[in-house]
C-alpha cells in the first residue's frame, strides 16, 4: 500500500532544489565507458577486509546470489508502493537489467519497452551485519561509473550506492529511525555526488527529513558520468563523539558528528545488528523530479545507460576487528 505522507520510507526521497532545473540541463562531452580495475584493492595498512565483491563471472550472468538479494517489482512485500520514492521502473533479475560483463564489472541498466514501461534493477547484500567495531572504524567503498548520460537525455536517472539498517528487513515501515547512509547518489546526469544521512523521524526531526543531512560536490578531475570514481563512507567509533564521513576519490566532502544528534536518535541508528548495502538505478521519483522541476523521465530520456560497478568492499580498522567475522 502507499506510504502515508507523514512516514516516507527509504530510498532518498528528498527534494534538494539548489541545483534547479537549469543544472539538470548541463551537458558534458563524455568518452566511452572505462574499463574496471583488475581486482578489489588490498586493505590499507591497519585495515582488515570484512567483505567484498569484484563482480567476476561470465559475461551476461547474474551477480552472485550468495552475495546479493534481487529486489523484484515495485515494492517489498507489504511495503510502500514504488519503493516509497515515487520511482516508476519495475525492478527485475533479468540479465538485461543486471549482469556482470566478464571483465569484472556489474552493469545495472534501465530499459524502456515499446509501450513506454521502464525496467531496472535493485540488489542488496545478503549480509545485514556491517557495523563499526567497538572502538574502531567501518569503511564501505565502491568504485563506480554513473550512467553515461547527461542533459535532457538523463532526466529521471537516479543511481545510488547506499546502506539501510538491518531492522528494516521484514518491517519496511520503520524508516528513517533505523538509519540510512547514502554513500553515493546522483540524479539527472548532473556532475555531482550527494552523500546523505537519514535518521530519526519523518517529517522533520533531527535529520531534517525528508531531506536528511546531506552535502554534495562535483567529482574530482572528471565528471561523475565520464568514468569511474571511488565513493567511500566511514563510521568511526574510535573517536568521541563518534563521526560519520563521506569521500569521493579520497577527498572528504561531508561529515556528521554524534554530537549533532540526540542520544536516542544516534542509539536507534547505531545500536542494532548492522547494515546491508544496496546498489540500484531508479527512474523518476521525488529526487530527480524535484531537481528537474518537472516529472521525470521524459520522452527524450535515453534508456540503456548502465551504472557500472567495479567493486564493492567493506573494511574495518581497530577496535575488535571484524565484529561479524564468521557470519
Amino acid at each position: 500500500m502507499p506510504a502515508p505522507p507523514s512516514t516516507p520510507p527509504p530510498g532518498k526521497r528528498r527534494l534538494r532544489l539548489a541545483f534547479g532545473a537549469a543544472a539538470a540541463a548541463v551537458v558534458f562531452a563524455i568518452p566511452l565507458t572505462q574499463q574496471a580495475e583488475a581486482s578489489v584493492p588490498p586493505p590499507e595498512p591497519g585495515w582488515t577486509q570484512v567483505w567484498a565483491d569484484d563482480f567476476e563471472g561470465p559475461a551476461g550472468s547474474l551477480p552472485s546470489s550468495s552475495n546479493w538479494i534481487f529486489d523484484i517489482g515495485h515494492s517489498y512485500p507489504g511495503g510502500p508502493a514504488n519503493w516509497g520514492t515515487g520511482e516508476i521502473a519495475a525492478h527485475t533479475d533479468d540479465p538485461a537489467n543486471v549482469s556482470v560483463d566478464g571483465s569484472g564489472n556489474l552493469h545495472i541498466t534501465p530499459l524502456r519497452d515499446d509501450a513506454g514501461n521502464w525496467t531496472s534493477a535493485r540488489i542488496e547484500t545478503q549480509r545485514a551485519d556491517f557495523k563499526a567495531p567497538a572502538g574502531g572504524v567501518l569503511r564501505i567503498e565502491g568504485r563506480i561509473q554513473m550512467p553515461n548520460v547527461t542533459g535532457t537525455e538523463a532526466l529521471g536517472y537516479w543511481p545510488a550506492f547506499w546502506a539501510l539498517g538491518s531492522p528494516f528487513r521484514g518491517n519496511y515501515w520503520n524508516w528513517p529511525g533505523i538509519g540510512e547512509f547514502d554513500v553515493m547518489e546522483n540524479v539527472n546526469g548532473i556532475d555531482s555526488v550527494w552523500g546523505v544521512l537519514h535518521c530519526g523521524v519523518a517529517p522533520g526531526g533531527p535529520c531534517n527529513e525528508n531531506n536528511g543531512i546531506g552535502a554534495s560536490r562535483a567529482c574530482p578531475g572528471s565528471p561523475c558520468q565520464s568514468g569511474f570514481h571511488t565513493y567511500r563512507f566511514e563510521w568511526d567509533q574510535s573517536v568521541s563523539p563518534n563521526d560519520l564521513r563521506w569521500y569521493v576519490d579520497g577527498e572528504q566532502f561531508h561529515s556528521v558528528s554524534q554530537s549533532q544528534l540526540p542520544a536516542d536518535t544516534w542509539n536507534q541508528m547505531t545500536g542494532h545488528g548492522g547494515y546491508f548495502i544496496l546498489l540500484n538505478v531508479a527512474m523518476g521519483g521525488a529526487f530527480p523530479d524535484g531537481v528537474a522541476g518537472r516529472a521525470t523521465p521524459v520522452p527524450e530520456t535515453t534508456p540503456g545507460r548502465p551504472m557500472v560497478v567495479d567493486y564493492v568492499a567493506v573494511w574495518s580498522r581497530g577496535g575488535g576487528g571484524d565484529p561479524t567475522a564468521g557470519h
